[in-house]
């Protein structure tokens, strides 16, 4: 044996327990992350990771894509939005989970009336309204009067 074959061994045995650990935790990480690899991806994914579940896939229009995401997440269905043209989206989701993207769309819409319905009109509408209103009344004249003898 050579004198550099003694240092390594001396310094393998030598492994402290900070050194160690790390190496336990970055076997772990990487076992995790091969884990996750092999699993098929749930909720809000790309068009392609969905295309790649296989089986057939529906679509729907959607104004707000942010409030469907708020929505979707609490039902736990697969889907994919795409942008379309302004402001438009497209909803993509799984064929087989038809049922839960009606429950899910049928409370997004709800909501979506909900927020179209108490919509307040913008501030700058509110301040040329209250303008206009000012400029409607007639004007009053401002006078003081000061009486001095009523003290």
């Amino acid at each position: 044996m050579s004198r550099q074959t003694i240092a390594v061994s001396v310094k393998a045995s030598k492994l402290t327990a900070r050194a160690l650990a790390y190496v336990v935790a970055a076997v772990g990480r990487k076992i995790a992350k091969e884990h996750r690899k092999a699993q098929t991806p749930h909720g809000k994914q790309s068009v392609r990771k969905l295309m790649g579940h296989g089986g057939d896939t529906n679509a729907i229009e959607v104004d707000t894509p942010k409030l469907f995401d708020k929505v979707a997440r609490k039902w736990g269905v697969d889907y994919a939005i795409r942008r379309v043209g302004d402001e438009k989206y497209l909803l993509l989701f799984k064929a087989r989970q038809a049922d839960a993207i009606t429950g899910c769309f049928a409370e997004y819409s709800r909501l979506e009336l909900k927020r179209a319905k108490s919509r307040q009109t913008p501030i700058r509408e509110q301040l040329r309204q209250a303008e206009e209103q000012v400029k409607k009344q007639p004007q009053r004249e401002l006078t003081k009067e000061a009486a001095h003898g009523d003290r």
